[in-house]
């Protein structure tokens, strides 16, 4: 402190001295001293978000790698496809049932105990499931894997929050962010370059060195917020009932378009059982002291609707990432690493404007530019449904690059707004039921996709073999065409006429899907749009830091 600056907190006394002489000096004057600021504080709050965003962005890419390697699995375990299938679908009921209890586990084992621990079963879980020799244990350490996996979103989000100053709260959630969008996308790429150069186990080992790297930084560079209050006791009630209510829900969303639906018993049973397990879950945490899931946080009208946006965001996003590979790999022939080169510049379009959006959260209103975002998407799924057979994988270029845009416009303004109302010991609550709708969301999103994909087309299809018949001129012209290639390449006439019809139903078959396609891409877009009135409920479209509630 200056000298200047003393003075200001003294204060000049005149008392009188010998002989009656005025004497004057100076007696400090009591002030109140500020409280300590913790500078070092956020001193690491970059390499925070480093560990933290690895060890989301391994989870993420492990719910889709393992997609490309499936026939490949099959064949070294023997496996058929249902059975093989529960490599996927055992990890994704374990991952949305540990999701929404985070908030939970991060408070009774402390949120640096927790998260290293899920990291360690993580790759633990990652290891033996490269080195699985049966299918029954490869499926076993995918459920084992799923289990520490689901930390790895919600409390890496929570701790985000508290790593960066109020004011750069926004930064920290773009870096989340673009690990959230990118890993999916890098997921089926990475895993199809693996299998291509190596094998399948490889999609799982190379969790092994990045995990333990991210492992080793959290245990360094994190520490237990000054405001978590350890829980007493375990809601063993809650549990079971959160698991059975998730684990059918997801089982009922896999399997669904594999039994036909509500067609079948298995399928109603199971949403009969989600359904009723929710009631009894949501009656059960209302009721007790310690509840695993606070859905007391619901009350803030602003997070209610920013998790029902998530849940939209989800399905649209997830459901329209599920069916352009399909596209463009079974209507264009392209490879899967092919596939991932093209998808890639949007995800890259989407880190740069999470990048920039964070940077800017705190001046910006996440009414606008989820709004905004929104039609931008819209206005992708619009470009791409125009695209025909004779449109190449380039003219999805731009679409995806305003897609790209347009998510990183949504993103971390509406994680920043919808936690803007929550106390800092409500957040790993939030953030977990954040994660859990966008996931569910995405669940549903693939689910009603492919259902309705498989729909579109025999409906296309039917409609467009009305016009192929033998008094169709232009029906009989191209058939005739093609039977006269045939002969022209020494074919017999009954081959050529035979395969002429064959190649004709190809051709109605691609023409249909084609127009199944874009029904969908035009129904994304129609869903996240759906979903902006709930803006409405928003009493701020301020980011968290930009609010003051940070603290």
């Amino acid at each position: 402190m200056s000298s200047n600056d003393q003075l200001m907190t003294d204060e000049l006394e005149i008392s009188s001295g010998p002989r009656g002489t005025a004497q004057m000096y100076v007696r400090p004057r009591p002030t109140q001293v500020p409280p300590p600021v913790d500078e070092d504080k956020y001193k690491y709050k970059y390499l925070i978000a480093i560990a933290v965003t690895l060890a989301a962005v391994l989870e993420l890419i492990d719910t889709s790698i393992v997609n490309v390697a499936i026939p490949h699995m099959m064949g070294n375990l023997g496996a058929t496809l249902d059975e093989i299938s529960w490599v996927s679908t055992g990890y994704i009921i374990a991952n949305v049932i540990v999701i929404p209890m985070s908030g939970w586990l991060s408070a009774y084992f402390g949120r640096k105990k927790y998260l290293t621990g899920s990291i360690f079963i993580f790759v633990a879980a990652s290891f033996f499931c490269g080195a699985a020799t049966s299918l029954g244990g490869l499926v076993f350490w995918r459920v084992v894997q799923g289990l520490g996996g689901g930390a790895l979103l919600s409390t890496a989000q929570a701790t985000l929050f508290e790593a960066f100053p109020p004011h750069e709260v926004g930064i920290g959630q773009a870096m989340f962010g673009v690990g959230v969008m990118v890993g999916p996308t890098l997921g089926p790429t990475l895993g199809g370059w693996i299998v291509d150069n190596y094998n399948w186990p490889w999609i799982f080992y190379i969790n092994v060195p990045l995990g333990i790297i991210a492992m080793i930084m959290v245990m360094t560079y994190i520490h237990d917020a000054k405001h978590q209050e350890r829980a007493e006791k375990i809601d063993v009630l809650g549990f079971l009932l959160l698991a059975t209510c998730v684990g059918s829900l997801q089982f009922m969303l896999e399997k669904g378009e594999r039994y036909d639906w509500f067609d079948s018993r298995l399928v109603t049973g199971l949403l009969i059982t989600s359904i009723t397990s929710f009631v009894l879950l949501i009656w059960r945490e209302l009721t007790t002291d310690e509840p695993i899931i606070n859905f007391r946080v619901l009350k803030s009208r602003q997070l209610a609707a920013g998790v029902s946006i998530a849940a939209g965001l989800g399905l649209a996003l997830f459901g329209s990432v599920f069916v352009l590979p399909i596209f463009l790999q079974s209507l264009h022939g392209l490879t899967a690493n092919q596939t991932g080169l093209v998808i890639l510049p949007g995800a890259i379009a989407s880190a740069v404007t999470m990048a920039v959006v964070g940077k800017n959260a705190n001046r910006l209103d996440a009414r606008a530019t989820v709004t905004v975002g929104a039609f931008m998407f819209f206005a992708s799924m619009w470009l791409m449904a125009r695209m025909t057979l004779a449109s190449g994988p380039e003219e999805t270029f731009w679409p995806l690059i305003l897609r790209g845009v347009g998510l990183g416009l949504i993103f971390v303004p509406l994680t920043g707004a919808t936690m803007a109302e929550l106390k800092v010991t409500e957040l790993a609550q939030g953030t977990g039921m954040f994660n859990l709708t966008r996931q569910l969301g995405g669940s549903l999103g693939i689910a009603v996709m492919a259902t309705l994909l498989t729909r579109f087309t025999s409906e296309k299809k039917a409609l467009l073999t009305e016009h192929l018949t033998t008094m169709d001129p232009t029906s009989l012209g191209r058939l005739d065409a093609i039977t006269r290639g045939l002969l022209s390449r020494g074919m017999n006439p009954v081959m050529a006429k035979q395969q002429a019809l064959m190649m004709l139903d190809r051709q109605v078959q691609a023409q249909a899907s084609v127009l199944a396609f874009s029904r969908i891409y035009i129904l994304s877009g129609i869903i996240l749009v759906a979903t902006l009135p709930l803006l409405f409920l928003f009493k701020t479209g301020k980011n968290r830091g930009a609010a003051g509630l940070a603290h």
